[in-house]
């Protein structure tokens, strides 16, 4: 089994990054099996082509408007996910959709796509989470443990000084 749980995200626009901050956290606090693979994707698109083709799965991490209070943990799945593309909150979502749909012309998507995330409080100009986003990230870290769970798939957390 080949597993990508993927953050994205612009750093550089406060809870944008939160895909990117969460991919940080979840390497200083789990161990990982070796068919789970962390990337942080930024701001990528098509340079991920190869990094998610032919996957068993795939769980992206993003920032994700969707109406709701700010830090509500969101998933997507099967029909709701052409859904996120339409609404951007940045040039990457243009990039994955692309690089997603190309996987799915050859033959190669990955098997289950998910995507999570949270309700973004700001995505004005700034490197930190908002205080927001900061209390919910807990929840979007056992929702993501939790989605692996449903893969099959265990992680278990760092003692607290390897973390």
């Amino acid at each position: 089994m080949r597993i990508v749980v993927l953050g994205v995200g612009n750093i550089l626009l406060s809870d944008e990054g939160l895909g990117v901050r969460a991919i940080e956290r979840l390497q200083r606090s789990y161990s990982w099996p070796p068919e789970v693979k962390l990337i942080d994707g930024g701001t990528c698109g098509m340079e991920l082509l190869e990094d998610i083709e032919g996957l068993d799965a795939l769980i992206m991490v993003d920032a994700i408007r969707a109406g709701q209070a700010p830090g509500t943990p969101i998933l997507l799945a099967g029909d709701a996910i052409p859904v996120f593309f339409k609404t951007k909150l940045s040039p990457h979502q243009v990039g994955l959709c692309d690089v997603l749909a190309t996987l799915e012309f050859l033959g190669r998507a990955p098997k289950d796509t998910t995507i999570m995330g949270l309700q973004p409080y700001s995505l004005a100009l700034g490197m930190e989470l908002s205080s927001e986003i900061e209390a919910s990230m807990p929840a979007l870290m056992q929702m993501l443990v939790a989605q692996l769970a449903t893969l099959g798939i265990s992680v278990h957390p760092l003692a607290p000084e390897a973390a």
